[in-house]
C-alpha cells in the first residue's frame, strides 16, 4: 500500500467513498478482483483494474494498494481481553524454557512493581521444562519477598500461588504444593483480579485490542464470566469497545443466570461455561483414565444442567454454549443439547446456533450429533500446534492412541458442522495466520484442513458462529471489515497440500491466499480497518 495518508483519511470517515486499487482482492464475487469500493463503511463494488476507472472520477479518495492483498478482517471467536492484555503487559512466563528461569523473572517482575499491588503472572507450562514440575510456594514466596503472587498455568485451569496470597482467600486448602484447581483455583483468581484497578484493567484491555488490531483482527468474541473475571471487567470491556472504532468486541457471559448476562449486554449465555477443565491441568473430564493419573478429571455440570441451560436459551432467544474439552464433557453437552431439542424443537436448537468452545475429544458419535444438533465448534487450531505431535503434552495425558483422534477438523468439515477459529489468547497469542497454518499443517496429517478452509474458519466462521451470515467476506453489501497485507506469491492449496503458485486458480476460480507452508513468512499486516474506519495503519520504514 503505498498511499497510507489517503487511506488513513478514507478509513476514519466511513460516509466518504473510497476506492483501493492495484492489489489483490480476496473476494468470492470476483476471484480476479483487484479493486474494491467502500462507502458508508460497507463494501459497494469489487472487481477488476479496469472496471475500476469508472469508479474514480466519483469517490473521495482512491488508494493505491501497491500489490498488497486485501482480505476480510478475521475474527478472533474466543478470547479472555483483559487476561490477554495483562499477559502483554505484565508477566508472561510463557517464554519460561526452565523452572529456575521462570522464577528469575518472578524476582525481576516482583522488584519491579510497586508494593502495594498483587502480583499477577501466566503462562507457565511445566510440561515443556526439564523440572516436569510447578514452582513450590516457598520458591514463590522467595521470589516475591513474601508479596501476594497469582501465576496461572498456560491452560488457565490451574494456578500457583504464594502464601500472601492464599491468605486472602480463607477457605482455600492447598494439597501440598501441587497447582490450585477446580473451586479453589476459582476463588484465588477471583481474589488476584479483583486487586486489578479500573485504571490497569483499561490499560490491559487496550493493549489487547491494540494488538489484535496490529494482526488483522477486526472482531473478538470476549468470552467472560463469574468464574473467570468479573461484571465490572464485561461491562467495562464494552464500553471501552463502544468507544473506540474497533476491533469490535462480542461479549458471551458464561452463566446459567440468562437475566444477568442480557443486563450485562451479552450476546450469549456461552463460552467458558464450564463443563470440565483443560487436559494440562488434568481436569478435562474423560470417560477413561489420564495416562499419567489415575483418574478421569473433573466434571462441572452434568447432563441435566446442560438440557435446562440449552432449553432456557433457546426459549429466550440466546446462544446457549460450554467450554468442553474431555471425550466425557463432549458427550454430556451432546446429550443434553439432544434432550433440550426433545422439549423445545430440534428446529428451533438448531436455529439458535448454539456452540461448545474447545471440542478436542470428539469421536464420530460426536462429531455426527454436532451435525445433527446445528453446533457450532468454537476451536483453537493453535492448542494442536503447541501440545499435539508424537512428544507432546497430549501424548503425555492420554497416550499415543488417544492423542492422535484430538482435534479432528477434516471430519468436523466433512459432516457438515461449522466451524470458528480463535485463540484463546491468553491461552495462546493472537496469532491469526498462525492460527490458519496450524490447522492446515495439523501436526495429525489426516486432520487437515486447505488454507482456504481454515481461513474461511478464521474470518467468516466467527460471524457465523455470532448468527450473522452477511459478514466476514469482501462482497457488495457487507460491512467493510478488511486488512491490507504484505505478503508473497498467493497460491491454491491442493487437495494433497500441495500448492500451485498462480494468483488464483483458473480452472475453479478460487481466489489465491498467502503461501504458509511451515518456515514460510506470514504476511505482515499492513492496515485493518472495521466498518470503513481505520483502527491500525502500520508506520512506514
Amino acid at each position: 500500500m503505498t498511499d497510507r495518508t489517503a487511506h488513513s483519511a478514507a478509513a476514519g470517515a466511513p460516509t466518504r467513498t473510497v476506492l483501493l486499487r492495484g492489489g489483490e482482492v480476496h473476494s468470492p464475487a470476483d476471484p480476479f478482483a483487484t479493486a474494491m469500493v467502500v462507502e458508508r463503511g460497507r463494501v459497494a463494488w469489487v472487481g477488476s483494474e479496469g472496471a475500476a476507472d469508472a469508479f474514480a472520477q466519483g469517490v473521495d479518495e482512491v488508494v493505491d494498494l501497491g500489490g498488497a492483498l486485501v482480505t476480510p478482517a478475521f475474527t478472533d471467536a474466543h478470547v479472555h481481553t483483559t487476561s490477554a492484555g495483562l499477559a502483554l503487559t505484565g508477566l508472561d512466563l510463557s517464554g519460561a524454557r526452565t523452572l529456575p528461569a521462570a522464577l528469575d523473572l518472578v524476582r525481576a517482575y516482583a522488584a519491579s512493581r510497586p508494593a502495594d499491588r498483587v502480583l499477577l503472572g501466566h503462562g507457565w507450562d511445566a510440561a515443556r521444562w526439564p523440572e516436569r514440575r510447578a514452582p513450590y510456594r516457598a520458591e514463590l514466596d522467595e521470589a516475591t519477598g513474601g508479596r501476594p503472587l497469582y501465576l496461572s498455568r498456560v491452560d488457565v485451569h490451574s494456578a500457583v500461588v504464594t502464601t500472601a496470597l492464599l491468605a486472602l482467600v480463607p477457605g482455600v486448602r492447598p494439597d501440598g504444593d501441587r497447582p490450585l484447581t477446580a473451586d479453589d483455583h476459582h476463588a484465588v483468581r477471583r481474589a488476584a483480579l479483583a486487586a486489578v484497578t479500573p485504571a490497569q484493567r483499561a490499560e490491559a484491555q487496550r493493549a489487547a485490542l491494540e494488538r489484535a488490531a496490529s494482526l488483522g483482527i477486526g472482531s473478538v468474541h470476549e468470552c467472560g464470566g463469574p468464574e473467570i473475571s468479573s461484571a465490572e471487567d464485561f461491562t467495562g470491556l464494552l464500553a471501552l469497545a463502544a468507544e473506540r472504532p474497533g476491533p469490535r468486541v462480542f461479549g458471551y457471559w458464561a452463566d446459567r443466570d440468562l437475566a444477568l448476562a442480557k443486563e450485562l449486554g451479552a450476546v450469549g449465555a456461552a463460552g467458558d461455561l464450564f463443563v470440565d477443565g483443560a487436559l494440562g491441568s488434568h481436569t478435562a473430564c474423560l470417560h477413561a483414565p489420564y495416562a499419567d493419573a489415575a483418574h478421569t478429571g473433573t466434571e462441572y455440570l452434568d447432563v441435566h444442567a446442560v438440557t435446562e441451560h440449552v432449553a432456557a436459551c433457546t426459549e429466550e432467544g440466546l446462544q446457549a454454549g460450554f467450554h468442553a474439552i474431555g471425550d466425557a464433557a463432549i458427550t454430556a453437552v451432546v446429550d443434553g443439547v439432544r434432550a433440550a431439542a426433545e422439549k423445545v424443537g430440534l428446529a428451533r436448537v438448531r436455529a439458535a446456533r448454539h456452540r461448545v468452545e474447545h471440542a478436542e475429544m470428539m469421536t464420530p458419535a460426536t462429531i455426527a450429533a454436532f451435525a445433527e444438533l446445528g453446533l457450532t465448534a468454537s476451536v483453537q487450531p493453535a492448542f494442536d500446534a503447541a501440545w499435539g505431535g508424537e512428544d507432546g503434552m497430549y501424548v503425555d495425558r492420554l497416550g499415543a492412541a488417544r492423542a492422535r483422534t484430538l482435534n479432528p477438523y477434516a471430519a468436523l468439515l466433512k459432516a457438515g458442522v461449522p466451524l470458528a477459529f480463535g485463540s484463546d489468547a491468553p491461552v495462546t497469542p493472537l496469532d491469526p495466520w498462525g492460527t490458519v497454518r496450524a490447522a492446515a499443517f495439523h501436526r495429525t496429517p489426516e486432520h487437515r484442513i486447505s488454507v482456504r478452509a481454515a481461513f474461511t474458519a478464521h474470518t467468516r466462521g466467527g460471524w457465523r458462529a455470532l448468527g450473522r451470515d452477511d459478514a466476514g467476506v469482501l462482497v457488495p453489501g457487507a460491512p467493510a471489515d478488511y486488512a491490507v497485507w504484505q505478503t508473497g506469491d498467493l497460491v491454491v492449496q491442493a487437495p494433497d497440500d500441495r500448492v500451485a503458485r498462480w494468483s488464483t486458480d483458473p480452472r475453479s476460480g478460487t481466489p489465491g491466499l498467502p503461501d504458509l507452508t511451515p518456515g514460510s513468512d506470514l504476511p505482515v499486516c499492513l492496515a485493518t480497518v472495521v466498518g470503513g474506519r481505520e483502527v491500525f495503519v502500520r508506520p512506514q520504514g
